[in-house]
């Protein structure tokens, strides 16, 4: 059975999903990265082979796509055809489901982006700063400080009854706030529901700064699970925003579409080495070159005994010895 597979490897999640030609979910995992991508790639490639094999699904995977901080990476273990920055593969991937869209709200575990398209054409996009205020990590602590399970956070600031204003510019300050906050005697459901409306007072003043935001609005990533932020972001904007189907897997949708599409534009065989990645060793490492003044801090990865790629050197000393991802597109233009 022919399909595609999509990786989205991020600081927080590593979101893998399997798509039959037509570009229909199969199957997916989300997974926490943990620090350590190459494993959780693993694991989540042996889970699904698993479950295909279960079902008696023989896969042949036309082509495969990375996306995400960890983009190189991991189009280097599974052999991806293209790897692309995660605001196309977003982009892409939203386009498809919601033909009109124009503007696109995506809170991951560490980072927030904003996508502005007009005609399905991407013509704008933002991101975070280094704070990370209002993302899946932040939103994580607080509900293990307040000792609420965090698939209930949303649920709790839906029975606001007077949300507490909360200073979202800084998740210092933020959680200060909140401590603050109780400490006076606020209950929890109105701090709850006030810190979603900071964070969202918060992205939109920051990340979407500037920027003209016009309706269909689409949320997604793994925030995007939250009702509180959803109704944080309607109650601000004064409109609906769509929560589209696989929210949380997005970017690895659109990476395996992208990849199909290059293949097509451009027909070769697939590189994915196949889910036998699942059951093989991988072993990086980080070393300087001091060839000259530059001292460039150069990444090693080996596959068994076998070195496979080296990325990181300014002079390509070191990785243009190899050669790496010989069969991969890597986008040029990344932001």
């Amino acid at each position: 059975m022919k399909m595609l597979l999509g990786i989205d490897v991020g600081s927080v999640s590593t979101d893998i999903a399997i798509l039959n030609e037509e570009g229909d979910v199969l199957t997916s995992r989300y997974l926490r990265t943990k620090g350590n991508p190459i494993e959780v790639i693993k694991r989540g490639l042996g889970e699904i082979e698993k479950e295909l094999n279960d079902k008696g699904i023989e896969p042949d995977v036309a082509a495969v796509g990375t996306t995400g901080s960890a983009r190189y990476l991991a189009g280097v273990v599974v052999g991806a055809d293209l790897v692309k920055n995660e605001i196309s593969a977003h982009a892409f991937a939203t386009i498809r489901q919601v033909p009109e869209v124009r503007t696109i709200f995506e809170i991951g575990g560490q980072d927030s982006k904003i996508i502005l398209i007009r005609d399905k054409i991407v013509i704008d996009f933002g991101m975070n700063s280094v704070c990370a205020a209002g993302t899946g990590s932040f939103l994580d602590h607080q509900a293990e400080r307040l000792g609420i399970d965090i698939t209930k956070f949303g649920d709790y600031s839906l029975k606001a009854d007077n949300p507490v204003r909360i200073a979202g510019r800084c998740t210092v300050f933020a959680e200060s706030d909140m401590i603050h906050k109780q400490q006076m005697g606020a209950s929890t459901e109105d701090i709850i529901g006030g810190l979603c409306e900071a964070l969202v007072r918060n992205y939109l003043n920051n990340v979407a700064r500037g920027k003209e935001l016009l309706p269909p609005f689409v949320f997604q990533g793994g925030v995007s699970e939250n009702i509180g932020i959803k109704k944080a972001f309607e109650k601000t904007l004064n409109h609906e925003v769509i929560i589209p189907k696989n929210n949380k897997i997005m970017g690895a949708i659109g990476a395996a579409l992208l990849a199909k599409h290059d293949i097509e534009k451009n027909p070769r065989e697939a590189a994915f080495k196949g889910f036998r990645v699942a059951r093989t060793n991988y072993k990086t490492r980080t070393f300087y070159c001091n060839a000259c003044p530059n001292n460039c801090e150069v990444y090693e990865i080996k596959e068994g005994n076998k070195v496979i790629a080296r990325w990181g050197d300014i002079c390509g000393r070191w990785s243009e010895g190899l050669k790496r991802m010989k069969k991969v597109k890597v986008n040029k233009v990344d932001p």
